[in-house]
């Protein structure tokens, strides 16, 4: 490996993370004569040229070791195109400070201005008695807008929906101990999806710290390898740094959650803050890879594609940031492109060089294509197992360039043969620039010919069930046709995230938020309300299981509150489907608690009868005062939900499907493309 393949500074962050992002560091500068400031906003490109020269940090003494062990100052930090200072952020235009340079005010409201300053303008938040000062505070500012989810998980996956389909950092609070550790599952699930937020929790007063007070928990202990970083605030001069640095945390390098828990006292204590401080992070910044790889580096990357017969693009969530770029490189290469569960969207579904998922339940020729590639383009990708399945069988013919902006990615999972440590989307951009400055002529027609003779032995389709049954991917197709392909779709998990994966065609990124890394269910709903907050003009759907469903069912109560038009598709078939797959797989088909039903009654999917259908969605979401309608036969599908996509505000549609229908194709667990299964259902014997 060379030094131009990979940055030597590339060695660890605050974490070592585990999947690729667009590098997004935010930059500029707040007027201070003789300070350099240091926060986040986003990084500019200048051409070929990153304008992030970031591979040292200014701190407090103006001076840091950059990645080659050279003394820097912080006055070369600057944005190549305008001058400006890339360790500073700006205040939003519109700032206006409730208090006097002067004026003294509690933490809890220096806080509070901490947020406005960052340009936050809606947060998810439940009070609690170690919280309640920061929610006082909220009450006073007329910028931000709390959307009260009735359970912490609600409002952390909230928060991961609004960062999903926005890019932007999203805040949640909550109180300290169970409030907290309520917080703890999204978290997780933020930092392998890597979605940034900040998590700010409250904490008990400092002289109560570490003597099991009511309600006291060592979140931060708890937290340390689920966060991306975190901070106990034992000092209030200290808060408009922390917050600083948390948001730059969250939203530099790989996205990631960071916690700041902040003390009652520290809520309650007055002070005069000041905002003209520096950030402390020298180390993390030193180690920052650059975002553009070396011009020797592309140049090898188009020679390899040159000398390729076979090549095959494999995108996830580090590209969805680059979907211009990378349209303009498959225009520019004739290259097809296989997308991970979270990069869907990052090229347009139905295109036909999509070859669309591949990995587990992707299609057959998405992971053809990666079987017989000779050289595969890993682009914002972590090489996760649901993806590779038997990793020493995975792309074992391909020359592999692995392009990530988080170093611990890099030969983690799959050596490559070429890693770049670099941002993907300064790296396409680089590379169509270099495409046409040097007018490469590339011919893989024979390649995409071959793949779609695959595509079309091997085209994805579902048996339709006997007699009125409605099938899953037949709800869904149904769907995507009265949306036209235009809601933001958001999931739970389990075979409704498969289906609503394969059968609903994403045309654009960012129109999806579901649990990649982590599979949390009750995902969907909560996230569906971060989305529609979000972006209040776009339709969003959250198609939904049953069983996911029911774990955060609760928050039908903060769609009617805030009047939040949410739609919910459930994909009704009284069971946890995906584990009834694998039982009827691998288990001969021995039911293990996976029936959701009624114990005391005939099951439904026997009787027909809806008054075995059990829980009874419709009248619980009506209890919430949510309108509700269940559909059981597919002659009233189409305007079941024709009717719940019209309608002004949220609405529920229970739609009954059988459990028996399995999400296929599916390559078994730690298989290989040779292990792929296409046919049968739980109908069949194994």
């Amino acid at each position: 490996m060379t030094s131009t393949m990979i940055s030597s500074a590339a060695s660890a962050y605050i974490r070592p993370a585990t999947s690729a992002r667009l590098q997004t560091v935010r930059c500029n500068q707040m007027a201070s004569p003789g300070k350099t400031k240091i926060m986040s906003t986003k990084a500019k490109l200048n051409g070929r040229q990153s304008a992030l020269k970031v591979t040292a940090r200014a701190v407090a003494d103006g001076e840091v070791m950059n990645s080659n062990g050279d003394s820097t100052s912080a006055s070369k930090y600057l944005d190549a195109s305008s001058g400006e200072s890339l360790l500073q952020a700006p205040i939003p235009k519109n700032f206006v400070s409730r208090f006097k340079d002067d004026e003294p005010r509690k933490g809890c409201d220096v806080l509070v201005e901490a947020l406005e300053r960052e340009g936050v303008d809606l947060v998810f938040a439940y009070p609690g008695g170690a919280s309640m000062e920061i929610h006082q505070a909220l009450t006073r500012s007329s910028s931000i807008r709390n959307i009260l989810c009735r359970h912490e998980q609600g409002e952390v996956f909230a928060a991961e929906g609004y960062a999903k389909v926005t890019g932007k950092t999203a805040v949640c609070i909550a109180t300290s101990g169970p409030g907290a550790t309520n917080l703890v599952t999204g978290l997780a699930d933020a930092l392998l999806d890597s979605v940034p937020m900040v998590a700010i929790t409250g904490q008990v007063p400092r002289p109560m710290i570490g003597t099991d007070a009511f309600q006291e928990t060592p979140i931060v202990e708890i937290t340390r390898q689920i966060t991306k970083h975190n901070y106990l605030v034992t000092n209030l001069d200290d808060l408009p740094r922390i917050m600083r640095e948390a948001f730059f945390l969250a939203n530099s390098g790989r996205p990631g959650p960071v916690l700041v828990d902040v003390p009652k006292d520290i809520q309650q204590q007055l002070t005069v803050p000041n905002w003209d401080v520096d950030m402390k992070l020298g180390g993390y910044i030193s180690r920052l890879p650059p975002v553009l790889p070396s011009e020797s580096v592309l140049q090898q990357i188009i020679h390899i594609m040159q000398t390729s017969e076979r090549p095959q693009l494999y995108v996830g969530g580090g590209v969805l940031d680059a979907a211009d770029e990378l349209r303009e490189f498959v225009e520019l290469t004739g290259i097809p492109v296989a997308s991970t569960l979270m990069g869907l969207g990052t090229f347009p579904g139905g295109d036909p060089m999509c070859l669309d998922m591949l990995g587990m339940h992707g299609t057959v020729v998405a992971n053809y294509s990666i079987d017989r590639s000779d050289l595969l383009l890993a682009m914002g990708v972590r090489f996760d197992d649901r993806v590779t399945g038997k990793l020493e069988k995975f792309a074992t013919n391909s020359r592999i360039v692995h392009v990530d902006i988080d170093p611990a990615e890099i030969n983690k999972n799959k050596n490559a043969h070429m890693p770049v440590c670099a941002d993907t989307k300064a790296t396409l951009a680089a590379l169509n620039q270099m495409l046409k400055q040097q007018q490469v002529k590339l011919d893989y027609a024979a390649w995409r010919s071959e793949l779609e003779g695959v595509r079309e032995k091997h085209p994805m389709s579902f048996p339709q069930p006997s007699g009125d049954l409605i099938s899953p991917q037949h709800a869904i197709q149904v769907l995507h046709e009265v949306t036209e392909g235009q809601a933001i779709i958001t999931t739970g998990v389990g075979q409704h995230q498969m289906f609503a994966a394969q059968w609903y065609p994403l045309p654009e990124p960012r129109n999806w938020a579901t649990s990649g890394g982590l599979g949390s269910m009750g995902f969907g709903l909560p996230s569906a309300i971060g989305a529609a907050v979000a972006r209040p003009d776009a339709l969003v759907v959250d198609i939904d299981g049953d069983g996911s469903f029911v774990m955060n069912i609760q928050e039908l109560a903060t769609l009617h509150a805030e009047n939040i038009p949410v739609k919910m598709m459930v994909l009704n078939n009284q069971h946890l489907g995906m584990v009834v797959q694998w039982e009827d797989r691998f288990y001969k088909a021995n039911r293990a608690h996976t029936y959701l039903g009624s114990s005391s009654g005939e099951e439904y999917h026997v009787t027909g009868e809806e008054a075995d259908i059990f829980p009874d969605f419709v009248s619980i979401a009506k209890g919430f005062r949510v309108p509700a309608r269940r559909v059981t036969s597919r002659a009233e599908l189409r305007g079941a939900i024709e009717e719940m996509v019209n309608s002004e505000g949220p609405f529920l549609l229970d739609v009954m499907v059988p459990h028996q229908e399995h999400v296929l194709p599916m390559i078994p667990g730690g298989g290989s493309f040779k292990d792929i299964i296409t046919s049968g259902s739980g109908f069949d014997e194994f």
